[in-house]
This record gives structure tokens, C-alpha cells and sequence, in this order.
């Protein structure tokens, strides 16, 4: 059963005098789920003063305290992983084996974040005699953590986990289409004696809430996961308060397949990654670049196995790619489509909507597409994969870095000397040789040039949350 969204501030369920005319729609079929609550400028100011409020006694909180409240509610997020998976579902599209696996990995992430809260280790420093010279990790503050729709789960877990692991305390804005799961991952860490306002969930119009949050200088940080040209806007909100930030921006990657690979096995690892929750991931394989002398071999499987893969519901046990999670997506796809094609691209496979209700496309494969066609520069979000062929390692690692995006590049090859020349000259945060999965608990998620700035995740994700403090005691 779906549970109407509502705004969680200061421990209490809140209901709003304004819904939005747009409704939370089920992707799969067009049908609505409920109203979305938009929270006015009293409830924004509401959840980050009760944030404030109770960052002094949560801050002060021994870390074994803490560590104990999210390991409670890592238990808590698996015992409730099918009622959060189906919420999900309904309000993605993704399958729901892979809603599963999303909500089962965010706890993971509050595991991950219970140990590292009692590792935030300060130093002492040799110093002159009779003196001591100490470092001191302390938390920053109020946080706001903004999540988008794709990973609402998991994006959402690895800042709250982080934050709270920290001692800091959360305004916490959910996507619009998907607020489901971050609120009952919310309610698990109430449940599991998360003081009341230590961590908040407002949901609305995202341009407002971003400025009055930006605005207040009660924030003392944000972590934002979600398109350039809003990391960019709100790098710019921040700059009067100087902020912290941390972006998790767009992502473009690159596919390298070398020659010394098996195009079959290369084209079936490529195809079960690219069409994952649809291609709408931040860190989804899109450029393919492949040596020509396996090219014909690699394209032809890969649009194969294209053709094969089972479209519909996330509901239906059968699916293995859900819809789009919202119309825009869908148009972005086509056009990207339509305009490579008539740029001399080469449509294998896919290439049109589908005949049903809901935002559904068809797993799209493009062949020898030129550099300027405008799907080699723009993310398309969604199921479309590009492969192009290459002679040589240099020719394949500059066509990969010739985009201002730098989030995840991967490669496919048996060489240890490849590899190494991959891992080394990809400009990209995050690099898979042989494997498409680009992020864990336990590591660094973060991205270079247009992709952001700061990591999530791992020991390094703690410290985008603490300030580092020197104590010299003469």
C-alpha cells in the first residue's frame, strides 16, 4: 500500500496547506499516487531551526552512542526492505529486484557509517616541553542534503549516514517524483532513537527551498547530488555564505574495449550495464569506444542482446528494464536519437517510444557515431548507448576525455598494461577496469571538472563533514 508523503520536521509528521497540482505519478502506468506536499518557507525555516536546535546535544553524543542509533536502523531498512523496494518502484519504475538491491546497499552504508563514527580521530603533535600541540575533528554543523530521483535510497543514505555518523544534524530535500523511500528510511532512524530534529525531510518546489536554504546562516554545509546546471546555481548561492559543498554532478563515461577481450563477453557485460534502471545513472556506461578490429563482432552482439532485453513494469517479476522515471527523459532520448542519426549514426537497435501507457523506450544501440553529434557531449540519461570504433589507445583515451564531464570512465581489457595506462589517463573520480560497479560503503564516490567537486562514501566521505581544529596548549 502507498503511503502518502509528508514532511517529517522535528520528529513529527507535518501536512502542508499547499499540494502540488503535479502529482507523484507511477512511471510504469500514468496513474497518480498521491498528492506531493509542499513545505512553505515556515516549515523550511521550521526543520532548520529544529536542526540547529538539536545539533548541540547530538554533536556532544559519544560516538559509540551514535554508531549504536545507525547500526539500529541498518537493522530496521532491512527488516522493511520490501515495503521500501515497492514505494520505490511505484514512484521510479526500476525493477523491483533492483529497488531491493538499492535499499539493502543503504544499509549497508549506516553499517559502513556506524564504525566510522567511532574512527574520527584528531592527533597529538610532538611539541615544545611542557606544551601539547592537538588536532581536534569536529562537526561542521547544520547540514542539507538534497538527493535526486534516480537513487533516492542510497543517495540519501550516504549523506544522513555521514552527517549523523559525524555528529552533524540534516535538513534532508528528497527528489519530488521519489520522496518515498528517503522518508521511510527517515522514520527507521526515528525508530531507532534518533533524537527528534536531529535529522528533517521537506519536500516542494526545489528552486525555493534551494535559495532559502542556501540563504540561511544556520547551513553550515551542502551536499548535493544532481544535474551541472544546478550544482553550478547553487555553488553560486553559496559563495556569499562560503558554504561548504560537496557536487555529485552529471557524468558522461566512457567504455574502453580493448582488443585482447572477447567482443561477445564484452558486448553482454556492456549491454546488463548500460540498460540498468533504464541508463538513468549518474555513473551509466554511454560512450563505448571499441577497437576496430572487434567492432563488428562487439556491435552486433551488443544490439542483440539490446533487442532481448524484457521492458515493463518494475512490478513484474519478468522485467529487467523498468520505464523512464518521468516524460522529460523520454523526449531527451529521442531527440538525442533522431539528431545522431541524422548526423550519419547508424541505429542498431531501439530508437523509438514504446506503445503503452507509461514512460517507456526502447533499449536504443547507435553505431559509428561521429564526435559532433550531440549525444557524444550531453548525458543522455536514459537507455541510449553510443559505440564508436578506435585504432589505437591514444586515440581511445582522448575521444574519452574530450567532454567537460569526469564522474566514472571504465575498461575492458585483459592487460595489465592497458589498464594501468586507463587508470592513470582517464580523467574521471571514479575508474572500473573489467567491472561496471563504480561505488560501495566502504569507498570514495566523487567526480572531477563539470562532474563536481568532494567525495561521498568510504573514510573520505566522513571528512566532508567534520572541520579540523588545532589546539596549542603552552
Amino acid at each position: 500500500m502507498y503511503a502518502a508523503p509528508t514532511l517529517l520536521i522535528n520528529g513529527i509528521a507535518r501536512s502542508t496547506f499547499e499540494t502540488a497540482s503535479n502529482v507523484i505519478v507511477n512511471p510504469a502506468t500514468g496513474q497518480e499516487l498521491a498528492p506531493l506536499p509542499i513545505a512553505s518557507a515556515e516549515d523550511v525555516s521550521a526543520a532548520i531551526d529544529a536542526a540547529e536546535a538539536a545539533f548541540p546535544a547530538w554533536s556532544r553524543k559519544a560516538p559509540v552512542e551514535r554508531a549504536r542509533v545507525l547500526r539500529r536502523a541498518a537493522d530496521l531498512i532491512r527488516r522493511r526492505v520490501d515495503d521500501i523496494a515497492t514505494g520505490l518502484t511505484l514512484e521510479n519504475g526500476k525493477p523491483l529486484a533492483e529497488a531491493r538491491g538499492e535499499i539493502l546497499a543503504t544499509a549497508e552504508v549506516f553499517d559502513w557509517f556506524a564504525d566510522e563514527a567511532r574512527r574520527a580521530y584528531g592527533r597529538i603533535i610532538p611539541g615544545p616541553e611542557d606544551g601539547r600541540m592537538v588536532v581536534l575533528k569536529e562537526p561542521v554543523g547544520v547540514v542539507a542534503a538534497m538527493s535526486p530521483w534516480n537513487f533516492p535510497a542510497m543517495t540519501s543514505g550516504k549523506k544522513v549516514a555521514a552527517a549523523l555518523a559525524a555528529g552533524c544534524t540534516v535538513v534532508l530535500k528528497p527528489a519530488e517524483e521519489t520522496p518515498s523511500a528517503p522518508l521511510a528510511i527517515a522514520q527507521c532512524l526515528h525508530d531507532a532513537g534518533l533524537p527528534a530534529g536531529a535529522l528533517n525531510v521537506v519536500l516542494g518546489r526545489p528552486a525555493d527551498i534551494s535559495i532559502q536554504i542556501m540563504a540561511s546562516p544556520k547551513v553550515a554545509k551542502v551536499s548535493f547530488t544532481g544535474s551541472t546546471v544546478v550544482g553550478r546555481e547553487l555553488a553560486r548561492l553559496a559563495a556569499p555564505g562560503l558554504k561548504r559543498l560537496t557536487m555529485e554532478l552529471g557524468g558522461h563515461a566512457p567504455v574502453l574495449v580493448m582488443e585482447d577481450v572477447d567482443p561477445a563477453w564484452a558486448a553482454a557485460r556492456s549491454a546488463t550495464a548500460k540498460f540498468r534502471n533504464a541508463g538513468q545513472v549518474c555513473t551509466s556506461a554511454t560512450r563505448f569506444f571499441v577497437h576496430q578490429s572487434i567492432y563488428d563482432d562487439f556491435v552486433g552482439e551488443f544490439a542483440r542482446l539490446a533487442k532481448t532485453v524484457q521492458v515493463g513494469d518494475g512490478l513484474d517479476p519478468a522485467t529487467v528494464m523498468g520505464p523512464l522515471t518521468n516524460a522529460r527523459r523520454v523526449d531527451a532520448v529521442e531527440r538525442l536519437t533522431a539528431e545522431a542519426v541524422s548526423c550519419g549514426a547508424r541505429l542498431v537497435a531501439g530508437g523509438k517510444r514504446i506503445d503503452r501507457p507509461g514512460n517507456f523506450f526502447e533499449p536504443t544501440v547507435l553505431a559509428d557515431v561521429p564526435a559532433h553529434a550531440r549525444v557524444m557531449s550531453e548525458e543522455p540519461f536514459g537507455p541510449l548507448a553510443t559505440i564508436t570504433p578506435f585504432a589505437d589507445l591514444d586515440e581511445a583515451i582522448a575521444a574519452a576525455n574530450a567532454v567537460p564531464f569526469g564522474l566514472a570512465g571504465y575498461a575492458l581489457t585483459h592487460s595489465t598494461a592497458y589498464s594501468r595506462r586507463i587508470a592513470r589517463d582517464l580523467k574521471v573520480g571514479v575508474v572500473g577496469i573489467n567491472t561496471f560497479v563504480a561505488s560501495s560503503a566502504e569507498t570514495p564516490f566523487g567526480g572531477v571538472k563539470d562532474s563536481g567537486y568532494g567525495v561521498e562514501g568510504g573514510i573520505e566521505g566522513l571528512d566532508s563533514y567534520l572541520v579540523t581544529k588545532f589546539v596549542n596548549e603552552g
